[in-house]
């Protein structure tokens, strides 16, 4: 069962989060949260989010060096001016063209995970803005991390996009469990 702090009111997501353990369980329910529009939602676990990045990671870093390759192999003479402005297009081309496979919020790190990429104002799919998704999950992770962690942390009101467990959220959406800001949220909505 949730538990809070002696002496602290409870919240209406505390409160939610009671109910719902018996749909999804209580490890399941510490993940449950809302996006911007009152849907819940379970956030991906965090070791679910890491495999999800490093198997697209690893795709981007093979295609990369792949396409690398393939140019040293077909133009062997090729000048190193040429071969580093090629591995630079590799570095940018090569996650926006995989960005295409995660128009519907999955790619292969997110198919083996269970998890989908979707937008925190109300959990659609990330559309048209996916090869800027992966760009900046593949190429740009590194150094937002870095940005992160030197700047002490981020609001949540600057991620666009986050990682769910899809399953978990079907279950909880399956239960009735819909919404917070609607009558009666701690509750089943028929």
């Amino acid at each position: 069962m949730t538990t809070r702090s002696a002496g602290r009111p409870l919240t209406p997501m505390d409160i939610a989060k009671q109910h719902i353990e018996g749909a999804v369980g209580p490890g399941i329910a510490k993940r449950l949260d809302t996006f911007e529009d009152g849907t819940f939602y379970i956030r991906a676990g965090a070791w679910a989010g890491l495999f999800s990045w490093l198997a697209d990671f690893m795709v981007y870093a093979l295609c990369a060096v792949a396409g690398f390759v393939a140019l040293v192999v077909a133009y062997p003479e090729v000048s190193d001016g040429v071969a580093a402005l090629t591995m630079i297009g590799l570095l940018i081309g090569v996650p926006i063209l995989y960005g295409l496979f995660l128009r519907n919020g999955r790619a292969l790190g997110g198919t083996l995970t269970g998890t989908r990429l979707v937008r925190v104002k109300n959990g659609t799919r990330v559309g048209a803005a996916a090869c800027w998704a992966m760009l900046v999950r593949t190429l740009l992770f590194p150094l937002f991390l870095a940005a992160v962690v030197a700047s002490g942390g981020i609001s949540p009101g600057s991620l666009r996009r986050i990682s769910i467990d899809e399953a978990a959220t079907r279950r909880l959406h399956t239960a009735g469990f819909l919404r917070l800001d609607t009558p009666g949220a701690a509750g089943p909505h028929r």
